[in-house]
Order: C-alpha cells, then structure tokens, then sequence
C-alpha cells in the first residue's frame, strides 16, 4: 500500500515538472506571439483559442510569456539550488567530520546567517548590488547554503562513527577517501530530495523577489513580476493572475510531491 501510496505521488510530482519543463524547453524555439510584441487593440483580452491565456493593458500575449517566464524562473532556481547544494555540501563534510573547534566556529556562522529570515538576508544582498538574475541568484544561494550545510553535517555526524568508516580507517584510508568516496555516496539519497524541495523553495522566493521588483528586470519576464502587473488589473482581467498563479502553484506542487515520493523511497 505504501509503495503504491508514493509511487502516485512521483507520478503525479513528475507529470506536473514535466509540462512546465516541456513548456520552458518549447519557449527556447517557439512562442505563439512575440513577447514584447503589443497591440494596443487587444489589451485585456480574455482566454481565447487565439490567445489561450488571454492578453495583458498592452496587448500582449499572456501564454507566449508565461512560457519564456518559465524559462528564466526555472534556470535561475536550478542554478541557486545546484550552486548552494555544491557550496552547502562541501562545508557540512568539513566542517562535520572535522569537528572540534572548527564545527563550533562553522555552525555559529551558520546560526547567525539562519537567524535572520532568509527572504530578508536575501532581499539586502539584491538591494546593495545591482538588480539582475544573477544577483538574484547569489542572493538566493546564500539564503539556502545553511539549511544544505545542516543537513550534510547532520549526516556526517552520523555516519563517521559507523563501524564501515572505522573498518577502512584501519586500512589506512585518508579521510578525504573515507569523506568522498565511503560517507558522501551514504548521503546522496536523503540530500536528493531536499534538493527537489529546495527547488520548489527557491522558485517560491525568486517569484516573491520578482513579485517586489528585485528580481528579473523588465523586459523579460518572470511569474514573480508578472503577478505584480496583474494585481494592476485583477478585477477588470483577472485571468492574468489565475493563469501565473495556478502556474506557480502547479511547479511547487510538483516539485514537492516528488520531494516527498523520494523521501519516502529512501527513508
């Protein structure tokens, strides 16, 4: 009954990633209208088969730019969570295994990085540096470095007293060999699947930053700042922000459930 439990909730989490994915794949090649293309004709427009999610005050194509907004959402959450994940790891095995003094010194910068809401810590990095995607993405990824570093260390922690590390520790095993090669391949399971979550985490906060105008600048355009421009006009064409909304909704469900399904798996 579990298995079946968790396999539905991968299924459901890969079937929902994938459409965004296939959409954010499709929008590198083709969109049906011009992003920036406006016609002042055919502002606030509702859902139509000519424009499936209608048209925004310009006149331009909703549909075309949620799809290259996936696109620029998407890119900028892998690459915050993938560079925290690296970052976040290599500290928690050192700082792990080591222990001692240096774990102290490593866990209270931790603590006092953690202590301060990340979305804040966040939001004064893209502040004092110029606005841009990848200041977003250096913001973020010192926002998510701790929670990756905690969980790495925690796991540490618990495997170098193991009886496995201690057997190849009387072969003579180095302990960059006893950390990369016997502990680290012991981690990648449970890390898995914060990463997965994290990716849901890291597109709610891109979207929220964006939302408040610190993140992907206009032109381009990214589900954050699009809601921003929908609230304008919520009451006269509110499909423009129920089409960014359920889109946003719909990637961090997916993400989650597979986050969830994976830690089920391996818990």
């Amino acid at each position: 009954m579990l298995l079946k439990k968790r396999n539905i909730e991968l299924k459901i989490g890969l079937f929902l990633v994938s459409i965004i994915l296939i959409l954010a794949i499709i929008s590198f090649f083709y969109t049906p209208y011009g992003i920036n293309d406006m016609d002042i004709s055919q502002r606030d427009l509702p859902p139509s088969l000519k424009h499936l999610a209608g048209t925004d005050k310009f006149g331009r194509d909703i549909f075309s730019r949620l799809m290259v907004g996936s696109r620029f959402t998407l890119i900028t959450a892998f690459a915050t969570v993938l560079s925290s994940t690296i970052i976040g790891t290599a500290i928690g095995l050192f700082s792990g295994y080591v222990g001692g003094i240096i774990d102290e010194v490593i866990m209270r910068f931790v603590d006092a990085i953690t202590s301060f809401p990340g979305i804040l810590t966040a939001l004064i990095i893209v502040t004092v540096m110029d606005y841009g995607k990848y200041t977003i993405i250096l913001a973020l990824c010192i926002m998510f470095i701790p929670s990756f570093t905690r969980i790495v260390r925690m796991s540490v922690l618990q495997y170098k007293e193991s009886d496995f590390v201690k057997y190849y520790k009387t072969f003579g095993a180095s302990s960059l060999r006893l950390v990369i090669v016997h502990i680290l391949p012991n981690i990648i399971p449970m890390l898995l699947s914060s990463i997965v979550i994290g990716l849901s985490n890291a597109i709610l906060a891109e979207s929220s930053m964006s939302y408040l105008g610190l993140g992907i600048q206009p032109p381009t355009p990214s589900w954050g700042w699009m809601l921003n421009e929908a609230q304008n006009t919520i009451f006269k064409s509110p499909w423009y922000a129920i089409s960014t909304g359920f889109l946003i909704i719909v990637t961090i469900a997916g993400f989650n459930c597979i986050g969830e399904g994976l830690r089920k798996i391996y818990k």
